[in-house]
């Protein structure tokens, strides 16, 4: 797929702004501070309607500005398409001019797999950051999985709050269990996305990762949930019932699932390299875009923040020859010198980008 335009209008530091997209390549470079991010954030936004950035819309609107625009037009290979997002005080989503009446709508228009400088915190971090990379990969090809999801969390809040309230108020403990079945019904939808994303990744990563390190790392992952079936769930949440009621928290879920990465039988987050971490979220990440493109058949749009500076001249050359016909986004510092390649490069300056090839 592909993203043929950009407009942007009071987003971030850009008060106007309207961009081409080479069907291959795209180079945003300048100094720190001036806005080539947000190119990325706005062309994020608009596939999974919200910032990899920020958890609060208005901070995406540019200084004494009451409201913002992003528009998109897009190709598939059988289809063309428009997506728009408006933000005041309220966010609207439009897809071909139609206004949407979920959020889980927009979800799958656009694909793409991003990477940032803080990507090395999904092994480094805890388990939140883990569960983030496979929420925004499975949701963009299972829209029901982020109504599943947000079932699930909706609930867990709620069976908290009554926790608390038994603790407190001498509510009656056994009205847990209207939240009980709840979160085991929600929680199996979504364990079984999980663990079939995860079997994906397992069958790609393998082999990406021997081809990124010469065959001198053998990877592989592991889920770790306390899911196992409905039933046990249930049966988990009645067990632990008194330990959560003095908690005043759920402590057995698929809010508390993660999966673990081992490079030769050991974990990398403990035991790897700074290196390897760095090397070990390349191939997840390029296991998530080969797992997009066999589910929807054309590549996803490739989003590189500040990542190209990670690389030397060779890793970088053969990183781009090696991801075929996908379009590339990438933001930098400094221009970059790529050989034999088709692309655009522009330099952005203060909330400005201009044209150079």
């Amino acid at each position: 797929m592909l993203i043929t335009d950009l407009k942007i209008e009071n987003f971030r530091n850009y008060e106007s702004l309207n961009l081409k997209f080479n069907n291959n390549i795209n180079i945003f470079y300048g100094n720190n501070a001036q806005g080539k991010t947000n190119i990325i954030e706005s062309i994020f936004l608009c596939a999974i309607g919200k910032s990899f950035r920020t958890s609060k819309d208005k901070e995406l609107l540019k200084f004494n500005k009451e409201f913002l625009k992003v528009e998109i037009n897009y190709k598939k290979s059988d289809r063309e398409g428009k997506v728009k997002i408006e933000i005041s005080d309220k966010k609207n989503v439009y897809i071909n001019g139609i206004k949407t009446k979920k959020l889980s709508e927009l979800l799958g228009k656009i694909n793409v797999v991003i990477f940032t400088p803080d990507d090395i915190n999904i092994l480094k971090n805890g388990p939140k950051m883990r569960r983030r990379f496979l929420d925004i990969m499975i949701s963009q090809l299972r829209p029901n999985y982020i109504y599943c999801l947000n079932m699930y969390l909706k609930t867990l809040e709620q069976r908290n709050i009554y926790l608390k309230q038994i603790k407190t108020e001498k509510k009656n403990p056994d009205l847990l269990d209207l939240w009980n079945l709840k979160l085991a019904e929600y929680g199996e939808k979504v364990y079984n996305y999980r663990k079939e994303f995860i079997e994906k990744i397992k069958e790609k990563i393998n082999l990406i990762h021997k081809n990124i390190t010469n065959d001198n790392e053998n990877i592989s992952l592991e889920y770790v949930s306390d899911f196992k079936d409905k039933e046990n769930f249930y049966s988990l949440l009645n067990e632990n019932k008194n330990i959560d009621i003095m908690r005043g928290t759920t402590s057995k879920g698929i809010h508390r699932d993660d999966f673990v990465v081992y490079l030769n039988g050991k974990s990398v987050n403990i035991y790897g390299s700074q290196g390897q971490n760095r090397t070990v979220v390349l191939s997840l990440k390029m296991s998530e875009l080969q797992v997009i493109k066999d589910e929807i058949g054309e590549n996803p749009i490739l989003l590189l923040d500040d990542f190209m500076s990670e690389l030397d001249k060779e890793r970088r050359n053969n990183f781009l020859k090696n991801i075929g016909d996908t379009q590339v986004i990438v933001t930098c510092t400094d221009k970059l010198d790529i050989e034999n390649l088709n692309y655009y490069m522009y330099n952005v300056v203060n909330g400005e980008v201009f044209f150079e090839k």
